[in-house]
């Protein structure tokens, strides 16, 4: 279903020769398949542009999908649209140089917090980046050329940010545009094994998690991954954050939280079920959904508070509310 925001960006598209695409620091699957998914849309469908995704990082979970674009000098922007997807604020986009860009495009579907770019396309309800840009390309799909690749980019993001479909913001659209995805002919063998296979080394660390876990009084399960931790197991960080999902299925635990030890701050996951914590994170500098989000700490003291605050918003919800496992 097109709408007034989604042919304002195909709108600016067309006006501009060279599109520069960005995507929040420290990416996952959502932020890096939505990127190279629209990036490859718009090569195929005008092969007469100069599309590239320009970053400061890159992370090795969906590494599989292929490479950015390599780094350009500041006056490469100067007469570019840039288009920042999957990215709450500004601060958190990857590359400065998005400043440089002559306009500039938010396509997002976090919880609003800062409005920026000459046009905004945001849709907090929907499971991920990559539906939105899947969305993009039904609208238009009249228009745009959807090959196999950029499919596979999409549906990575989708299935990765979604849960494998089950989260709450999982919709009848989302199943229904991943099946268009489907239907281009994914192997969807390969795309699963890339994601959840896992070294032996991580099981180790996966067991290390159980036997070092807490949970608060009203069931609030946590694990702090300090540095010695991760050296431990040799983890990446982007190994030592998928410790969150390692809490996901305790009874009566509502709420669960990784705190990973950085060189100057602790990194915060937090999930939950039924209730909502983004709240608690944007106490601690953070933000997200309603039950995925994240934040950051600088100390160990506040960590604790965090913990603290958490606790308590869960035991409210817990006297407040029925049915809840």
């Amino acid at each position: 279903m097109k709408n007034e925001q989604m042919k304002a960006v195909l709108d600016k598209i067309k006006q501009y020769n060279k599109i520069v695409i960005f995507r929040h620091t420290r990416p996952d699957g959502d932020a890096t398949g939505s990127t190279m998914g629209l990036r490859d849309i718009l090569r195929a469908t005008y092969p007469e542009k100069d599309v590239r995704i320009i970053n400061c990082d890159y992370g090795d979970y969906v590494a599989f999908l292929g490479k950015e674009d390599e780094a350009q000098p500041d006056e490469f922007f100067s007469d570019a649209l840039g288009i920042v997807i999957d990215t709450a604020t500004l601060e958190r986009v990857s590359n400065p140089q998005h400043a440089l860009c002559r306009e500039l495009i938010k396509i997002d579907h976090h919880i609003p917090i800062q409005p920026y770019g000459d046009v905004m396309w945001v849709e907090e309800h929907r499971s991920s980046a990559c539906e939105m840009i899947a969305a993009f390309y039904e609208a238009f799909s009249d228009e745009l050329v959807l090959t196999p690749k950029a499919a596979t980019e999409i549906y990575t993001g989708m299935v990765t940010d979604s849960g494998r479909f089950r989260f709450r913001s999982v919709s009848g659209d989302t199943m229904r545009l991943a099946g268009m995805l489907l239907d281009t002919g994914i192997d969807t063998d390969t795309l699963y094994a890339n994601l959840y296979m896992k070294d032996f080394n991580e099981f180790k660390f996966q067991s290390y998690v159980y036997k070092k876990m807490k949970i608060t009084e009203n069931g609030v399960a946590y694990i702090f991954v300090d540095r010695a931790m991760q050296r431990k197991f040799n983890l990446t960080k982007e190994q030592a954050s998928a410790a969150v999902s390692h809490l996901d299925s305790i009874k009566g635990s509502l709420i669960w939280i990784a705190f990973i030890e950085n060189d100057k701050e602790i990194r915060v996951r937090l999930r939950s079920r039924f209730v909502t914590v983004n709240k608690i994170a944007e106490k601690y500098s953070g933000g997200g959904h309603d039950c995925a989000c994240g934040a950051t700490v600088y100390s160990k003291k506040e960590m604790q508070r965090l913990i603290s605050d958490a606790d308590a918003h869960l035991a409210q919800y817990k006297a407040s509310n029925e049915g809840w496992l």
